[in-house]
């Protein structure tokens, strides 16, 4: 828990910026999690009107501010179109912040980000264990997505449709990398990512796969941890300093020329929130500044430095869902698109293609029902796409495509963007 003059610091930087929201509504007008609910509680103007006397509410209504501020999927949706510029996404976390600072982590939080994300060799040792196991309590339940659903009623898997534990993880098939600059002259650090290594390990296989295609060397050291977005959306900002120092001592003792990344999440967490959330050691500072400007999508990688130019399509045809992440924090919605037409794809728009797709991480755990609900809006509008596979470059929108997809037996595929294109390479 923090200290009363954290808090007060806290306090004064929510305050600070909660003053230029307007009001306006426009927030209400794009809203996913409003959209489905109609509640002003759910929206943007309605959780900073609650902020306004957050002091007084923590006292009288833990419980509801903690419901209000959760249901929220830090889509960035009301940022990217708030005319008047307000931060949501900071106000959000450093309101979770401050309730998680005066009431703490509930037990399972504290287990899961103090006990093992931590911890990444305990992390990692569990997460093999259970890939092991998991077949006792899993069966498969469509071959083309690779769903599986639980053999019984379980908690936190109850009726979901979800993609299993990989076989053998990405830091089991390729432990480190530090290969020299090729043909192109550029070397660049590649930041795998829990839910690559761990869930999607093909796809990190296509990515180090197109990058020694291209003859760009890579550096993929041992003792990457999470990037820290699912312990700073629960506002655990403490576990949150210490990943990302983890991460910056094992980064800053390679060269690179970028940093790389195959998933929206982590892309955004490291460009735009090391740098401002960051509370740690003030030496990791320039490192993290470094290393943020050197962060880039796999995909705004190849389009924009390696100068991959789409081509005649003709292929299977594909549809793209926009990661939150990426088009909303960090404007990239070109890059995934071209890459796509790169790989020899014929591309088809979806109808709402930059809506989120109602993951949003943990709210996806605590608020499923409105998840789906959210999901199976996206679901419809790739089926009446008439793709072939829907594409995204985020590996958590992965999980929930599948799930909505799987659900509907659709029989469409869902790939990541990089797949799509080390296939149309080879």
């Amino acid at each position: 828990m923090a200290d009363i003059h954290q808090l007060a610091q806290m306090f004064k930087e929510l305050d600070d910026q909660l003053v230029g929201c307007m009001r306006c509504g426009m927030c209400q007008a794009v809203c996913p999690v409003f959209a489905q609910s109609g509640r002003e509680a759910d929206v943007t103007r309605g959780k900073i009107a609650l902020l306004e006397g957050l002091a007084n509410e923590m006292l009288t209504d833990p419980e509801g501010v903690n419901d209000k501020l959760n249901r929220c999927l830090l889509c960035g949706t009301c940022q990217a179109n708030c005319p008047s510029g307000v931060k949501v996404m900071d106000i959000f976390l450093k309101a979770r912040a401050i309730m998680t600072g005066y009431f703490g982590l509930s037990p399972v939080k504290k287990a899961i980000f103090r006990g093992m994300l931590k911890n990444p060799r305990l992390f990692n040792m569990l997460i093999d264990m259970g890939s092991k196991f998991q077949g006792v309590f899993t069966k498969k339940q469509d071959d083309l997505l690779g769903s599986s659903c639980a053999r019984f009623n379980a908690p936190v898997i109850g009726d979901r449709h979800f993609t299993a534990l990989a076989d053998k993880p990405l830091h089991k098939i390729v432990p480190e990398l530090n290969t020299p600059a090729g043909k192109s002259g550029i070397k660049v650090a590649f930041y795998v990512g829990c839910v690559i290594d761990k869930i999607f390990p093909h796809v990190g296989q296509a990515i180090l796969e197109v990058l020694e295609r291209h003859g760009v060397g890579v550096y993929m050291p041992k003792g990457q941890a999470c990037c820290g977005i699912p312990v700073l959306s629960s506002g655990d900002t403490d576990t949150f300093n210490t990943l990302v120092g983890m991460n910056v001592d094992v980064l800053r003792s390679g060269e690179y020329d970028y940093l790389v990344t195959g998933c929206a999440s982590c892309t955004s967490t490291i460009k735009e929130l090391w740098p401002t959330m960051y509370k740690g050691a003030s030496a990791r500072q320039f490192d993290i500044a470094n290393i943020a400007r050197k962060t880039m999508d796999i995909s705004q990688f190849l389009v924009d430095v390696l100068k991959v130019a789409p081509r005649e399509g003709g292929g299977r045809t594909v549809t793209y869902h926009d990661p939150c992440h990426l088009k909303n924090g960090l404007g990239i919605t070109a890059q995934p698109r071209n890459l796509i037409r790169a790989a020899g794809c014929e591309f088809k728009e979806m109808n709402e293609a930059g809506t989120c797709c109602g993951c949003g991480g943990s709210f996806n755990l605590a608020h499923y029902e409105l998840s789906k609900k959210i999901g199976g809006r996206k679901a419809d509008n790739v089926v009446a796409s008439g793709a072939d596979i829907v594409a995204t470059s985020c590996p958590a929108c992965m999980m929930q495509l599948t799930d909505m997809l799987s659900r509907k037996k659709a029989g469409i595929g869902v790939k990541h963007v990089i797949e799509l294109y080390a296939d149309g390479c080879r």
